[in-house]
């Protein structure tokens, strides 16, 4: 590490530091208010995210950086659905940092910890920059080996349900709780334009879904969706796009559809009464360096949230990231409000449709 660069990183988690006494001395009385200025930094944060290469690159990315300099060591847990559902409405859990959707954080901002402006995703949602911490943006695309199709794939999702065009089977979503954007690409092949798809016509996308049903490959599991491809199983496959940088960082040429993919931000949040808040935010600002963040996107394939990232990566790799700036015109977004609002109905739905 250079010293210039070792730096600014001190002074990074500085920044988050002063951000901790601040709020320390508001509370204090004219004793110790000075002593609440020098903070430090000490254990551990319990970080619970999804596992795999996306977690063994956080830890290479972020967290082994975090402990020479802080000597504060991130403890990586498997996600638990009920365990982060019910600390998201406040309650006591076990994580100190847990990944959650867009539509998750909208819906409990109250029970969330405020991360300071400087160690916050300019390229988040303005209505979530205030609470994600370490966020990063993955798409949902339609790919394909690109020996597949020679002469040109699939231009959008209207193609992608062409199987005499496009003829070969489709690597599709089949786990009930990961239905991703089943509903909104099949109303858009049907014709539904992006600024009209909410409120969702469920009916109406299943009809469509129905159409290619027996064209289908159910996955389990996103790493499932390499191997469906490589061992032709699959001739095109929807998922998300860090299969696809799997698959091109083990030397396959791979083809992205950028054209109406999904670019879906997340990323992790704390509670707002955290017993170790000074660990946290100090880790927030580590993570939003964007030396740091370029690593993590270079590994991964998941767009940063911190625009100066592209500063610091190669070409190739900044043009296969869903929130590039040249896919800005061709990407779309979710309505993650509505999302988290009907998401019962929605899983209730797809679990339905799934069973036939």
């Amino acid at each position: 590490m250079t010293r210039n660069i070792r730096i600014r990183r001190i002074a990074a988690i500085g920044t988050a530091l002063t951000a901790v006494s601040v709020l320390a001395a508001g509370c204090a009385t004219s004793t110790d208010s000075d002593s609440s200025a020098d903070v430090e930094l000490s254990g551990e944060i319990i970080w619970a995210d999804y596992g795999g290469p996306t977690n063994e690159s956080r830890q290479i990315a972020y967290f082994d950086g975090f402990y020479e300099e802080t000597g504060v060591d991130v403890i990586s847990a498997s996600i638990e659905d009920a365990i982060y559902q019910s600390m998201l409405e406040g309650e006591p859990g076990d994580y100190d940092i847990w990944q959650s959707s867009v539509a998750e954080v909208l819906l409990s901002t109250d029970n969330l910890l405020t991360i300071p402006e400087e160690s916050q995703g300019d390229l988040l949602p303005e209505d979530v920059q205030d609470y994600y911490i370490g966020g990063f943006v993955f798409g949902e695309a339609q790919g394909w080996l690109t020996e597949t199709y020679p002469d040109g794939g699939p231009q959008d999702w209207a193609d992608f349900f062409d199987t005499e065009a496009f003829p070969g089977k489709r690597a599709w979503p089949g786990a009930p709780g990961s239905f991703d954007a089943s509903y909104e690409i099949a109303l858009l092949a049907d014709g539904v334009a992006p600024e009209d798809l909410y409120p969702l016509d469920l009916e109406r996308a299943e009809a469509k879904l129905d159409t290619i049903r027996d064209d289908l490959v159910f996955y389990q599991s996103y790493p499932e969706v390499q191997q469906l491809l490589t061992s032709g199983s699959a001739a095109i496959a929807v998922t998300v796009t860090g299969q696809f940088q799997a698959l091109i960082n083990a030397g396959e040429d791979v083809t992205i559809q950028w054209n109406e993919a999904f670019a879906i931000p997340s990323g992790f949040v704390a509670q707002s009464d955290v017993e170790n808040e000074a660990e946290v935010l100090a880790l927030a600002a580590w993570i939003n360096d964007p030396e740091n963040q370029a690593v993590f996107t270079e590994r991964t394939g998941y767009g940063p949230v911190n625009s100066e990232v592209f500063d610091y990566l190669p070409e190739d790799v900044a043009a296969n990231l869903v929130n590039s700036p040249e896919h800005a015109d061709q990407v779309l977004y979710w309505d993650n409000v509505y999302r988290g609002e009907n998401y019962d109905t929605l899983v209730e739905s797809y679990t339905a449709w799934l069973a036939g």
